[in-house]
């Protein structure tokens, strides 16, 4: 059997601490959608809500325990698509589903309190939060880490150092949880409510340095990352076709994702200005 099949099929990588984590998300986002429907907020808590956020802990799942989380090691490309299930898959399923009251009504009445607490309007907990969650800030660091990652030096060391490699990661979806979360709208609102031509222009603003970085990569006309012309070869791929095909993943599919979202907050944008104009000729 070759290597690659073995490693598809047999060798996932069970990290008990993410296990851990996903299986505990869901278990009490679970909860506080089942305590909400039983309290009549059937509007809030519906079912593509529940499907959303489960769907992006499955992501995240699949990237990080299934066999992608072996075989990045040997391809660049399946690397580029652990990066896309990290950064635009998972975190913007979980911000469309309003986490938050959710994830607070599924904890027990006194951890919902001291929550509440911190997230109370005049708290200095809430006011730091705020400084530090602001959008520019939040936009710079999400592209800094795009492209500190993807220098050579950055990327090889994080496949040699296990350390990195969870870091790299956990800075990937923090950043790409912030991010979404801005262009989703989604509580706690600490910013007030954005615009939807502001969280388009979050969005499209974005797109340009990661389809930059895409092409880039794609059209190298040499390795960028030595790790992967030092390991066996696990597909028909030559090293030069593996990098072409993970800038790719990220120029295409990665570059759809922020165009999809802008489509889709236009789309509401232009709903709204519908649903308003019909009130307007109502009640005239």
């Amino acid at each position: 059997m070759s290597p690659f099949i073995r490693d598809w099929l047999f060798e996932w990588r069970f990290w008990p601490q993410i296990i851990l984590s996903l299986a505990g998300m869901a278990f009490i986002y679970g909860l506080g959608w089942h305590r909400l429907r039983q309290k009549g907020a059937y509007r809030l808590a519906n079912g593509w809500r529940l499907a959303s956020f489960l769907g992006g802990l499955a992501a995240l799942w699949l990237a990080m325990i299934s066999f992608i989380e072996v075989l990045q090691e040997f391809l660049f490309s399946v690397h580029m698509v652990q990066h896309l299930l990290i950064t635009m898959v998972g975190p913007p399923l979980i911000m469309l589903a309003d986490p938050l009251p959710f994830l607070m009504w599924g904890l027990p009445p006194d951890a919902r309190r001291a929550v509440g607490l911190f997230l109370a309007r005049k708290s200095p907990f809430r006011r730091h939060l705020k400084r530090l969650t602001a959008p520019w800030l939040v936009w710079g660091l999400y592209v800094f880490f795009l492209w500190m990652w993807h220098t050579p030096s950055a990327y090889d060391a994080a496949l040699r150092y296990e350390v990195l490699h969870i870091l790299e990661h956990t800075s990937y979806f923090v950043t790409a949880t912030l991010f979404w979360w801005h262009v989703s709208g989604s509580t706690p609102r600490l910013h007030g409510r954005t615009s939807y031509g502001l969280r388009m222009g979050f969005l499209l603003s974005a797109l340009v340095p990661n389809e930059i970085l895409g092409v880039v990569i794609s059209l190298a006309g040499q390795p960028i990352y030595t790790h992967y012309t030092g390991v066996v070869r696990v597909s028909r791929l030559s090293v030069m076709d593996d990098q072409m095909l993970g800038g790719a993943f990220m120029w295409v599919p990665g570059g759809m994702m922020y165009a999809l979202g802008a489509v889709v907050l236009l789309a509401r944008k232009l709903d709204q200005e519908e649903k308003a104009a019909r009130k307007m000729e109502q009640r005239g």
